[in-house]
Parts: structure tokens; C-alpha cells; sequence
């Protein structure tokens, strides 16, 4: 929000410079963002004074310069040769004196005033031109002043130039009350009283609106009080589109907006002004003379101001004449109903529509004005009518208009003050120092709040409607502590604080903890968005497109669909990586996923409906080894990320063997695993398959780790990570080659052999798979090693050969086991 310094004063009585009113708005919350100087003319004319032309003669070398002796006020007249023909002696002029810099034109290239000889004739100046010193176009001569304009006199005060502040305010969204100069003044008039002066908000005089006829009747009729619950109108007549004066253009550009034309420039400058939306229509463009606020049926074509078709839904609001729709209410203007060149009579339409219309309209057709951002926020509800009456008078005033008909106000259920209560005890407790009675007396007062009644320390208040952010207790203290200022409240010497108890386990903790290992392992961690496309689960049975959760109001089609796996948004990453020379990563993100299913919805409980869980994915892509002068480059591979995700579980004290893992048919992966604990699924993984990379144009091989964070932290309950002393007796190592059939897995030797020897056996690793031509039809061979140790004692031999003759024979007749010599 740009507000003008100039502009502000207008509405508030205060020496207070620029600069200390941009600190003051800091400090109340409106925090602010850019400080510009204004100039109305670039240079300010500094060095530029009013001088007389005392004496003018010929120069002797030149048939078309004067000589002339200026008087500039400082006692010994000037010296200065002139081309211009209307020089003559007596004449009041503007003279640019030795080291003024002139912008001709009010363009960026300077020129700067020096002392000089022009055809040996020394000249200590510059009689100016209208354009020589950037205020107007002329250059037939010299800028002539009137006889009483007084020799030394500055330029800037002779022509009352003054320079604007250009103040940017960045609202957050809950103070829309502060989107205009008024609602700007009124805060720093807020802040000024609460501290003892005497300040008010000078509002604009309307008390002179009268009707000066009633030849112009307009019929309003509201048929959607709920999206309208106000609205307002009255006609001017016989107008002249003209220029805008200059004062209005000045203000108009401080705010960002380019000046068109009288009439749409007053709707621009009340709304700059009041926070109030204006809409001006062509009084001869509103078929049967009445106004009609309703919606239209589904697919309505409407054509708006920016010259685009758009299709109207049953839920857009829309001010229409008899006969047709010409105005998207609080959004858009439509493109045969405003204001043009020949329009002479104005309805102006002052209004307070719903909030969520205005909104969920603006956002349906991607439209964002002026107008909509401070309706879909919320204006004031009581300030219609005098917008109405101010912006008639201006058009009376600068376009020679009549006012032709009373003001029209549709209020069948006024919105009241905001009622709660407040006590000074909560006050202190929620800013954390006490604040006198009276001081916050004093800020409710300058904040406009009305205490209805007071007893035993609480006080019974009512809040102005245009403060649609203040709506409870703690939104008032929130206030009170704005203005009383932050700065205020000192940082105490001793910290008081709870103790709060985190669940075990702590899932955030565990994040941190597996984030932790990924990035010191070379992982980098990605951030997206939830939101997602559409088109990314069509035709899916893994993720299935009527399982999405729809955004009702999608900002685009791109982002109109809550994410079911962080899948696309991985390969989103890689590709937006890959498509830069960056193809060789090692991603993870953590992020929610959201799920809707239509058989779960209950009539009571709508919301059964939607679930989402929080998952972790990882994926790996490229070069895994880069090359070096002792190491070949190894390309990832599902055994690169199947290693990782071992030992990550390895890492939360999960036996990695105690997982189910199954083949996983998907249509997100070309091969892939599922990996289960106690009969949950804990997580999935595998290489995405082509047409899945195909749909994000992702042209090499990604393989992808989704995991059920959830479900890992539940299992983190059952696991824990132990730490023991070292043992003093030595670990012995033995091997075995082992005939099974392909069926066998290492996971049932591993557990036929722990359930065989669970004293001495430490532990068990395949380090060799064998299926040769020189085995039996359907057999293989695995080496297994084993580790045995006593806690005890050193094992001796005899042990140890027991120990190994048991496993044998366990494999044998569990397992089908021959034992390879």
C-alpha cells in the first residue's frame, strides 16, 4: 500500500516529518517497507531565484544576445548574456545562478549552470525557459513573472513546489482498516492522542451534498442480500470528461495508479482516500434505468473491462441492468457498461459485499484489483453512503456535474459493533507488564473503542465493524499493546517458563535425527509444494484421481489437487536439476500426503472422509561414486538407495531382518520391493518406471525410497537402541557353504539359525550367491558366515564344533540344506 506524505496530511494535523511518521508506523505494526523522496520537479530548482532585468543591451559581437544586469536579491546584480527575444529591461524572470543543476524537460540528463564567456562576454547565469527548468513545454522565450513577483526570491517558494514522500506500507492481511490515507491517519492519530495530543482525523466536508434535481432516477433492487448485505447509488449528470487537476494526478501517481480521466480518476482517489470501493457505470448504458445486484445462471458469457470472455458460474455475484450483466460485483468492471469519452451521465455505485463472494469470485477467474483485495478483507460496513456523497461532490466540483437524485441505500440488517469483554488482569498477563488503567483508557479511546460498562476490573467494550481483525480479547490486548508500543515493553531480567512434554517418541526429534543422517551421508533436502496436478493421477490404480483432495478455488490447473505421494514433486526436482547440468542427485523430503475416500464419508462426520499421513522420500539418480584418480565412477542403482534405507532403519534400532519384504507390483515402478513390520507397511521402494518419468519428461534412470514416516516412529517403540560393554573373550568366525533349493532366502537360514543357537551365535551375513551350470536343477549355493562368541569364556574347539554341527544338521531338516564340500 502506497501512501503519499502529501496526501496524509491532508487528513491529520501534524509537524511530524516524513521520515518520523514512516518510525511511527513501524512501531503501531504497519510495518514500512520503502521510504522515497518525491520531487515535483526533478532538482527541486535549487539555485533558481527571481530576478529583474535591470538593464538589457546588444551584444557587441552578436546580432541576436543581450547583456543584461540582473538583480537577484543579494545586493550586486548579476552579469548574464540572453538569447531570448522577449528580453527587456524591468522584466521579472527566473534566473538559474553559477552551480545550479537544470533537468530540461524533467528528464534524467542534467545540465549545470557554470560561469563562462560567450563571444568574450563573461556571464554569471541562466534566464530560464519553461522547459529549461523541466516545469512546462515552452521554450519561445523566456519565463516572464508578474511585477509584484519580489528579486531573490526562490524558485521553490516563489512557485510553491513541494516534494512528496512516497511511504510503503506492507499490510498484512487482517488490517485492511489501514488500506487508505484515512485508515493510515487514523491510526497515527490513534498513536499521537494515546500519548496526550490533541489529534483527530480530519474527515472530507460532504455536509454540502444536497440533490440539485431528480431527473436521473436509477432503481436498485437486491435479490442476494447474503452476498450483498449493502448497497448504495446515486446519479450525477451533464458531466465533461476532462483531465483530472494536477493536485488529484500527484495523488493518483503516489499510489501507483496512472490518471485517465476525471470521472474514473474521483472513484480512484476515493477509494485511495476512504478505503471504499467506487464502481462508476454509464448512467445511458443501464437498460430500463434499474440496477439489479443478483447471480446468473451457470455459463453466462460476460465480457470484462480487460476485453476476456469469461463464463459465469451460479455463484458470482453480478450487478446487472434490466436486461443484462454488467459488472463483476467488487471484482471487475464489464466492458460496455463503464465509464468512456462520451459519457456525460454517471451512476455510482458505493456497496459492501460478502467478503467470501468476493473472494471465491476473484480467485475463480484469477482476477486481483484494487477493489477485490480490499472487499475479499473486509471494508467498512458504515461507510457507503459517504463515499457516495463524497465522490458526487467531487464530480459536481471537477466535472461540472449535477447531482441528480437522493442517495439509494439498501441496509436491511446493519452489521453491529463487535461486542466481547476485556479484563485489565488479562491485559497484563498477555503483554507481560502492567499497564495503567489509564493509559489503556486512553488507547481504547484513541483506537475508537466504546467501553459500554465496567465492573470488578472488566470492562464491557464495543469495537468499530471496520475493524474486522479485532473480534475477541486477545485481538483488543493485541491493539492496545500496538499502540502502547513493543518497544515499551522491557526484556525481564529473569525468564519464567513451563515445562512442556514432548510424546514418546518425539516424531519431530526422530526427523531431525534422520535428516541429520541423510545430509552428513551427501542427501540434500528438498522443500515443495502440497499442492499439485491434477493430471499426474489420471489413470493411476496405485494413486487413484477420484482419491485426491480438491482445492475448491485453485489459484491455476497446475495446483488444483492436495499431493497423494511426494513422488511427482521429486521428480519435478530431478528434472528441473537434470534440465540444468545437475543430474547427479541424492534428494529426501519430508512432507504430508492427503488421501479422500468417498465410502468412508458419514453424514455426521463429513470429514471421516479425509485422511493424510507423513511420509519420507528419498531418491537417487545419476553418478552415486563420482570418479577419482583411485576410483572408477559408479552409477546409482536400487542397491545404492536399498543400502541407505537399511541403514537409516539400522539407525532407529530396527533389525532390518525382522522385515517382510515382497515384490511389489505398481504402476509407479518398473521393479520394486514393499518392506513390512509387524504387518504394516513401512515403506516402498524401487526404480520408477518409464511412463511415469515419461509425464515430468525425466530421461534417466530414478530410483525412489517412499516411506510411512509414521509408522516408523510407532515401530521405534518397539525397537530401542541398547548399548553394552565390550565383551573381553575373543569372537571366533566360520563359514559355510550351503546346497539350497532357489526357493530358500537367506532371511529363513538367517532365523533357523538364531532359534538354533540363540547362546553363542553373534551373527549371520551372506557374502556369496552361487547358481552355476554345475549345481542341480533348481538349486543354489550360499556361503554363509557365522560369528560365535561367549560372554563368558573363550570358546575352545569342542564348543565351537557343536555349536556348528547343530546349525548343520537345524538346515538340513528345516531347510532342505546339504552342507558343499
Amino acid at each position: 500500500m502506497n501512501i503519499s506524505y502529501n496526501w496524509l496530511k491532508r487528513y491529520i494535523d501534524t509537524d511530524l516529518g516524513a521520515e518520523e511518521v514512516a518510525r511511527i508506523l513501524t512501531d503501531i505494526g504497519l510495518e514500512v517497507e520503502g521510504f522515497e523522496k518525491i520531487e515535483t520537479i526533478k532538482g527541486g530548482l535549487a539555485g533558481v531565484v527571481v530576478g529583474e532585468v535591470l538593464t538589457c543591451e546588444e551584444h557587441p559581437d552578436s546580432d541576436h544576445l543581450h547583456v543584461t544586469t540582473v538583480d537577484v536579491g543579494t545586493g550586486e546584480p548579476l552579469q548574464i548574456v540572453c538569447g531570448a527575444p522577449n528580453c527587456r529591461a524591468g522584466l521579472k524572470v527566473l534566473c538559474a545562478t553559477v552551480g545550479t543543476v537544470l533537468y530540461p524537460g524533467g528528464g534524467d540528463e542534467e545540465f549545470k549552470i557554470k560561469r563562462s564567456k560567450i563571444r568574450g562576454v563573461e556571464s554569471l547565469g541562466m534566464l530560464c525557459a519553461e522547459d529549461e527548468l523541466g516545469i512546462g513545454a515552452s521554450h519561445d522565450g523566456i519565463m516572464e513573472l508578474p511585477a509584484d513577483a519580489v528579486a531573490g526570491t526562490t524558485a521553490r517558494d516563489y512557485l510553491r513546489i513541494e516534494d512528496d514522500y512516497l511511504i510503503e506500507v506492507g499490510l498484512t492481511p487482517n488490517r485492511v482498516d489501514a488500506a487508505s490515507h484515512i485508515g493510515v491517519a487514523r491510526d497515527l492519530a490513534a498513536y499521537l492522542r494515546s500519548r496526550g495530543e490533541d489529534v483527530s482525523v480530519k474527515m472530507p466536508d460532504v455536509s454540502a451534498f444536497a440533490p440539485d434535481n431528480h431527473d436521473l432516477g436509477v432503481k436498485i433492487r437486491v435479490e442476494n442480500h447474503e452476498a450483498a448485505p449493502r448497497y448504495a447509488g446515486v446519479t450525477v449528470k451533464n458531466c465533461k470528461i476532462a483531465p483530472s487537476p494536477e493536485w488529484m494526478q500527484n495523488c493518483l501517481r503516489a499510489a501507483g495508479i496512472n490518471p485517465k480521466n476525471n470521472l474514473v480518476d474521483i472513484t480512484n482517489f476515493v477509494l485511495f482516500e476512504l478505503g471504499q470501493p467506487l464502481h462508476a457505470f454509464d448512467a445511458a448504458k443501464i437498460e430500463g434505468r434499474e440496477v439489479v445486484v443478483r447471480t446468473c445462471a451457470e455459463g453466462t458469457p460476460f465480457v470484462t473491462l480487460d476485453g476476456v470472455e469469461r463464463k459465469l458460474t451460479a455463484d458470482d455475484l453480478m450487478i446487472c441492468s434490466a436486461e443484462r450483466p454488467m459488472c463483476i460485483a467488487g471484482v471487475f468492471g464489464g466492458l460496455d457498461s463503464g465509464i468512456s469519452d462520451t459519457t456525460t451521465d454517471v451512476f455510482i455505485e458505493s456497496a459492501y459485499f460478502n467478503p467470501v463472494w468476493v473472494r471465491k469470485t476473484a480467485k475463480r477467474f484469477g482476477l486481483n484489483t484494487d477493489s477485490s483485495f480490499r472487499f475479499e478483507r473486509g471494508v467498512d460496513p458504515n461507510m457507503q453512503v459517504y463515499a457516495a456523497k463524497r465522490a458526487a461532490l467531487l464530480m459536481k466540483e471537477l466535472a461540472g456535474g449535477e447531482i441528480s437524485s437522493d442517495i439509494t441505500d439498501i441496509y436491511p440488517a446493519p452489521i453491529e459493533d463487535f461486542r466481547f469483554d476485556v479484563s485489565f488482569a488479562r491485559i497484563d498477563a498477555l503483554i507481560g507488564k502492567h499497564i495503567p488503567e489509564e493509559t489503556v483508557r486512553a488507547i481504547l479511546a484513541a483506537l475508537e473503542v466504546k467501553v459500554l460498562d465496567e465492573k470488578d476490573g472488566v470492562l464491557s467494550v464495543a469495537v468499530p465493524p471496520y475493524r474486522v481483525d479485532v473480534q475477541r480479547e486477545a485481538d483488543l490486548i493485541e491493539d492496545i499493546l500496538r499502540i502502547y508500543g513493543y518497544n515499551n515493553v522491557e526484556i525481564p531480567s529473569r525468564v519464567r517458563s513451563t515445562l512442556s512434554y514432548a510424546p514418546k517418541p518425539d516424531r519431530n526429534r526422530l526427523m531431525n535425527l534422520a535428516a541429520d543422517y541423510l545430509s552428513a551421508n551427501g542427501f540434500t533436502e528438498i522443500m515443495s509444494n502440497s499442492l499439485t496436478r491434477a493430471a499426474y493421477y489420471e489413470g493411476l490404480e496405485s494413486y487413484r484421481a477420484e482419491n485426491c483432495v480438491r482445492i475448491l478455488n485453485p489459484l491455476s490447473a497446475d495446483l488444483s489437487v492436495m499431493r497423494q505421494t511426494l513422488l511427482f514433486n521429486m521428480l519435478e526436482a530431478v528434472q528441473l536439476n537434470a534440465n540444468r547440468r545437475n543430474g547427479d542427485l541424492k534428494l529426501y523430503e519430508f512432507g504430508n500426503c492427503y488421501f479422500y475416500d468417498e465410502a468412508k464419508r458419514a453424514d455426521e462426520n463429513p470429514l471421516a472422509a479425509y485422511s493424510e499421513e507423513y511420509r519420507l522420500a528419498i531418491a537417487v539418480t545419476g553418478i552415486a561414486v563420482p570418479a577419482s584418480w583411485n576410483v572408477q565412477p559408479q552409477a546409482a542403482s536400487f542397491f545404492t538407495l536399498r543400502a541407505v534405507a537399511e541403514k537409516l532403519l539400522r539407525r532407529f534400532g530396527i533389525d532390518i531382518y525382522a522385515l517382510k519384504t515382497e515384490t511389489l507390483q505398481s504402476d509407479l515402478f518398473g521393479e520394486a520391493l514393499t518392506m513390512a513390520l509387524n504387518g504394516r507397511e513401512l515403506l516402498q521402494i524401487g526404480t520408477v518406471s518409464r511412463n511415469i518419468r515419461r509425464k515430468l519428461d525425466v530421461k534417466q534412470d530414478v530410483f525412489y525410497l517412499e516411506m510411512n514416516f509414521e509408522a516408523l516412529v510407532k515401530s521405534t517403540k518397539k525397537h530401542r537402541i541398547v548399548a553394552e560393554e565390550l565383551s573381553k573373550f575373543p569372537e571366533v568366525k566360520r563359514d559355510l557353504a550351503l546346497l539350497v533349493d532357489k526357493q530358500v532366502t537367506f532371511s529363513a537360514l538367517r532365523d533357523v539359525a538364531f532359534a538354533t543357537e540363540r547362546k553363542l551365535l553373534k551373527s549371520v551375513s551372506l557374502f556369496d550367491v552361487y547358481e552355476g551350470d554345475k549345481l542341480p536343477e533348481g538349486k543354489k549355493s550360499y556361503a554363509l558366515s557365522f560369528i560365535l562368541e561367549d560372554k563368558t569364556r573363550t570358546l575352545d574347539e569342542k564348543a565351537i564344533e557343536r555349536a556348528m554341527q547343530n546349525l548343520t544338521a537345524q538346515f538340513e531338516r528345516q531347510c532342505g540344506a546339504h552342507v558343499r564340500a
